[in-house]
């Protein structure tokens, strides 16, 4: 009895290639992140989706639509799987944002609660997008044996990720990041309770389920 998570980076981006910190700014893809995304769907078709929820943002949109067209599947929108804010850095280069405080993006990704200037913190970020996965295993029936296919961004996904391992606010830093079209994998078993028997349907509580990483930036970027 098991439920699998596949969380896929959008496409490569103009704000990815140049450096360029996009956060809630709304970008498309690039000629590569087209190219990126079809790779990505051709080699998702063996994977089990059942069931693709995409962040609201055009370069995750437009990735997931790639990858539905592949599938067969339609696409349900959900902005609670936007990247995270960056408040006062997007739309600045890593170099403009370093000139402004040496060592700054060094810190922000060492620590998983400070943010940005009028942004949000990699804890912040968790916690808005953790109930998305919570309500789909209430409502997806669907979703034993099979996966589900979340297209969002690296640093949600990071985020995403280390909140449904359970992992502490110290070791959020412990994922590096996320290339384009990569994929965190997990998945999802009942949790172990000693001397209880097997629960006869999948349980739907957080606290009763257990999360497994079976995968970090995996996928199909160099």
């Amino acid at each position: 009895m098991r439920r699998r998570l596949i969380l896929l980076r959008h496409g490569q981006t103009e704000y990815n290639a140049t450096r360029r910190m996009q956060g809630q700014l709304d970008t498309d893809l690039s000629s590569v992140g087209v190219e990126q995304a079809r790779a990505a769907a051709q080699l998702m078709k063996g994977l089990g989706v059942s069931k693709i929820v995409s962040s609201d943002l055009t370069r995750a949109r437009h990735t997931a639509e790639i990858v539905a067209a592949s599938l067969g599947l339609e696409i349900t929108e959900d902005s609670r799987l936007r990247e995270t804010n960056l408040g006062e850095w997007q739309g600045k280069t890593h170099a403009e944002v370093d000139a402004r405080r040496a060592g700054i993006r060094a810190h922000w990704r060492n620590n998983a609660a400070w943010a940005p200037p009028a942004g949000e913190s990699r804890l912040q970020v968790a916690k808005r997008a953790r109930p998305v996965v919570d309500e789909l295993m209430e409502t997806y029936g669907d979703w034993d044996e099979s996966a589900v296919l979340f297209v969002a961004h690296g640093g949600t996904i990071s985020a995403l990720t280390s909140n449904l391992l359970g992992l502490n606010e110290g070791q959020y830093p412990l994922f590096k990041g996320l290339k384009n079209t990569n994929t965190s994998r997990l998945t999802a078993q009942p949790a172990y309770r000693e001397g209880a028997a097997a629960p006869a349907a999948f349980p739907t509580a957080p606290a009763d389920v257990q999360w497994y990483l079976d995968a970090w930036n995996q996928g199909f970027s160099d």
